[in-house]
């Protein structure tokens, strides 16, 4: 079995203790790391040295949109159910399979070249194997699942039956879930507003003949959205996910910016996990979820960049900035501090998903999923270490990211993602566009 040892100028493990190791190699045999010992210990000239690299754990984004990443920059100054009425749902009712694959090949270069090595993609109502096929392409370690809709009186045409999502949805797992070791199911109702209630509950029930699959959808996102869903069921929206018994099995909500004190309280005792998209839930006035609550009441929260027509930026390092700044005029410029934030980008997403005993952080035994960054043009000059937490949240960029590593295989080297050629994806996502637009006319 092939092995190979690695010397970064530092290692950020993102451990229980938060280690960060100097003049240490990793040693990588069959996807895993092997061993973490000091770089004195090697013999010989087998190693591979970054001296100028400081080495941390591939980012981990639990909440993604693939399907979107053309629609990039033509949804912009909206609010949530008019962006999705006027722009999502037409856009996405509009892809055949070839728009489909140009967006998600377009988004998932995007996220290797700037250091997201795990993710959770909640695809469109049709051609989902398509995304299937370009995640198991590109190498990247993913949950996914067919976006799940039953009803939509915000877009009629964009919609199935429930008998017909259900069984797509399952022959979609029983052929994807575990199709190789880093690819599993997420189940995925849309939303509220767009699932009916036999949707949502029997689409737990399925999730439970996949172990390691999660449960995947938006919930309390916008001020709008939750006065409907007062209207409709005389409670929030987390509260009817109670009152229907979904949340019992590994669920990932995304969002949560509207939230009472008993929803965070049935987050906290359902240990739910919350996908926070700053840049998101900025972008479309939706407003600033209670994080700071959350982890006081113990509930994982992980970061996802949510999709490129929401954003417009699918790099972790915006997330991990946002998530922090935003925070500080309500709670004081001591909270959510960066040491807490790089955890939310990495071991806390592992956490979320049920696989932080394979990856999320660097210990022996999990899977060699890495990212090499310089951080020498961010640095300020501190004594060695005392302020990487602070260069990676406040200060770098994806330009920062030199190479990526997921389960021992290098996907970027110097900056170049491999399988992929930059020029043909964007002229391809382009001419895809166009014709998709026209298909909306």
């Amino acid at each position: 079995m092939n092995s190979r040892i690695i010397i970064p100028s530092r290692i950020i493990t993102a451990d229980r203790e938060n280690r960060i190791l100097t003049s240490h190699a990793v040693e990588i045999s069959g996807g895993i790391i092997k061993r973490i010992f000091p770089a004195s210990d090697i013999i010989g000239n087998s190693a591979e040295y970054y001296n100028d690299l400081v080495m941390i754990p591939g980012f981990i984004q639990t909440h993604i949109h693939l399907c979107q990443t053309l629609f990039r920059g033509i949804a912009d100054d909206l609010e949530l159910l008019d962006w999705l009425q006027y722009r999502i749902f037409p856009y996405e009712n509009a892809h055949n399979k070839n728009s489909l694959k140009a967006a998600a090949r377009l988004g998932l270069y995007e996220l290797l070249k700037s250091g997201t090595t795990t993710i959770l993609d909640m695809g469109t109502l049709r051609h989902q194997e398509i995304i299937f096929e370009e995640l198991i392409h590109s190498g990247i370690r993913a949950f996914a699942g067919k976006c799940m809709m039953d009803k939509n009186d915000l877009f009629p045409s964009f919609k199935s039956s429930t008998a017909g999502e259900l069984k797509q949805t399952g022959e979609l797992a029983a052929e994807f879930h575990n199709k190789n070791e880093k690819i599993r199911y997420g189940f995925a109702p849309r939303f509220v507003l767009s699932s009916s209630e036999t949707l949502l509950k029997e689409t737990a029930e399925l999730m439970k003949d996949f172990r390691g699959s999660v449960y995947h959808t938006h919930s309390s996102e916008n001020l709008n959205e939750g006065r409907r869903v007062e209207e409709m069921f005389g409670c929030g929206n987390i509260e009817y996910f109670e009152r229907i018994r979904i949340l019992e099995g590994k669920t990932v909500l995304a969002h949560c910016v509207h939230v009472n004190k008993n929803e965070i309280d049935i987050l906290s005792k359902r240990k739910v996990s919350v996908a926070h998209c700053p840049s998101s839930n900025l972008k479309l006035g939706s407003g600033v979820a209670p994080i700071p609550e959350f982890i006081k009441h113990g509930i994982t929260v992980s970061l996802g960049s949510d999709g490129a027509a929401c954003n417009n930026n699918l790099g972790q390092f915006q997330e991990m900035r946002l998530a922090s700044l935003m925070q500080k005029p309500y709670h004081g410029a001591s909270a959510m501090d960066a040491l807490t934030i790089f955890r939310m980008s990495n071991i806390e997403g592992a956490k979320a998903l049920g696989i932080d005993n394979e990856t999320g952080s660097i210990e022996e035994g999990k899977k060699a999923d890495l990212v090499l960054v310089d951080l020498n043009r961010y640095s300020s000059p501190l004594p060695e270490g005392e302020n990487l937490y602070s260069d990676l949240v406040f200060s770098a960029d994806a330009g920062a990211v030199k190479n990526v590593m997921v389960g021992g295989e290098w996907l970027v080297r110097n900056g170049e993602v491999s399988g992929y050629d930059e020029k043909e994806i964007i002229v391809s996502g382009r001419s895809e566009l166009q014709s998709l637009l026209r298909r909306v006319e």
